[in-house]
């Protein structure tokens, strides 16, 4: 079976709605997860700072200009006046539970069940299409099965338990229809999956149903090799190892997040990035498998800041690292790069929340240097060190872009280089021209 997830884009009118479901109606059983259509979470959360703010009338009017426009797109989708009314009442029912909270205490707890409720509409109006057209598909609610745990991650136990036991109900069903994003946590409240959303959601699914495929569609031809935004002649990658693939991820890649990558990668599942515009494109494979000796693309990542922290006092000192970074433990903030020489380490982080905090408690252990307005820039590929050459190829290519630190060895699969803000477009076109382009 194949898992198959669409993002808000792909089902954003009633005629992208129609075109994913020729795309998943072809006669063989896969479980489909839907995000909400396109706007609808950025409405929701309007809708939610309102309430937060305590106005009922502001709220209200987000509100029904969201609802007229799920209206025009019901009128467009459904040929039948039963199944236009079946679609409505769906619709209206969630918008009137949106609206009985204008009068209660609003926390986060309510937020959430706001938001879920995007994800619900898509779901509901998609499963109603399918069924106008004669397929035999089957809502499978995310609510009844996806959940996390008590420090807020997968429980992968319960997700297989409870899916099964669904599809098992249902075990005619061509397709399945369910949401991404939204859960339940261990006490039973929704929640959702923050990090990765719908992506995570089809990656959990098909750890817990070990599915032949998982199939993300978005809007766009697969992971380009760099940022089509700025550099030229880009192509998308038709393989990426798992590993790769997190890398780019974690560095910028917006396609895809790298938290949904994991599932997949431990039940070796692979993963491909399609695009629903030209579905007859390749897209990018994502798998186990490994081009040998070939760097692959380069992502970026903005706003990061460089902490250098310089002590001739503690040259050799037993546990001088270990005091580094429980300083950035105990103020919660991650840590991007690392690089170290005898006498410093130089660190970045991309959240200066605890910056001043972090910096105080770091200058009992030397002098501080502190370096803002910085990207890292990230070379991913095959980079076990026995593979000559592709450093020099790599350093060549930013023979004129000053490089603040430069981190390899942590990882086989990636390179990463800190440069200015300034000098982020120069780099990756110097480094499409003469990786890919030239190279």
């Amino acid at each position: 079976m194949k898992v198959l997830k669409f993002g808000g884009t792909s089902v954003g009118s009633a005629q992208r709605i129609k075109d994913v479901a020729k795309l998943i109606c072809d006669g063989t059983q896969k479980i489909v997860v839907l995000s909400a259509m396109s706007g609808t979470t950025n409405s929701l959360v309007e809708i939610s700072d309102y309430l937060y703010k305590k106005n009922p009338d502001g709220a209200n009017d987000i509100t029904n200009k969201l609802l007229l426009k799920y209206i025009d797109v019901i009128n467009d989708l459904y040929s039948t006046q039963e199944y236009k009314h079946e679609a409505k009442k769906l619709v209206q029912k969630h918008f009137d539970y949106i609206r009985s909270f204008v009068k209660d205490l609003f926390t986060l707890f309510e937020e959430k069940e706001i938001l879920a409720q995007g994800e619900l509409i898509s779901t509901g109006m998609m499963n109603l299409y399918l069924n106008e057209q004669g397929v035999h598909s089957v809502l499978i609610p995310a609510l009844d099965y996806m959940r996390t745990d008590k420090n807020a991650e997968p429980d992968p136990t319960y997700i297989k338990e409870k899916l099964q036991a669904l599809l098992t109900q249902n075990k005619d069903a061509e397709l399945y229809i369910t949401q991404g994003y939204i859960c339940r946590n261990a006490y039973g409240e929704i929640d959702n999956l923050q990090r990765g959303g719908s992506d995570y959601t089809a990656s959990l699914i098909g750890a817990a149903v070990q599915a032949d495929e998982i199939q993300i569609w978005t809007d766009i031809d697969g992971m380009h090799n760099n940022d089509p935004r700025l550099v030229e002649k880009t192509s998308p990658v038709r393989q990426l190892h798992f590993e790769e693939a997190a890398e780019l991820a974690y560095f910028g890649a917006k396609i895809l997040h790298p938290t949904c990558i994991l599932p997949a990668k431990q039940n070796n599942i692979p993963v491909r990035l399609l695009n629903t515009m030209e579905p007859n494109a390749p897209g990018t494979t994502i798998s186990n498998e490994t081009e040998k000796g070939k760097i692959k693309a380069v992502a970026a990542k903005d706003n990061i800041t460089a902490i250098k922290i310089k002590s001739t006092r503690m040259l050799l000192a037993t546990g001088f690292l270990r005091k580094i970074f429980e300083t950035f433990e105990k103020h919660k903030t991650p840590i991007d790069v690392v690089t170290t020489s005898e006498v410093g380490v130089s660190i970045t982080i991309d959240n200066c929340t605890n910056l001043q905090r972090i910096i105080e408690d770091l200058k009992q252990y030397g002098t501080i240097t502190v370096d803002q307005d910085l990207v890292i820039v990230c070379v991913v590929g095959d980079m076990e060190w026995e593979n000559l050459g592709f450093e020099a190829k790599i350093v060549s290519a930013l023979k004129d872009i000053p490089v603040r630190m430069i981190s390899y060895g942590g990882s086989n699969y990636n390179v990463s280089l800190l440069v200015k803000a300034s000098d982020k477009k120069k780099a990756l076109q110097a480094l499409s021209d003469h990786l890919f382009i030239n190279g």
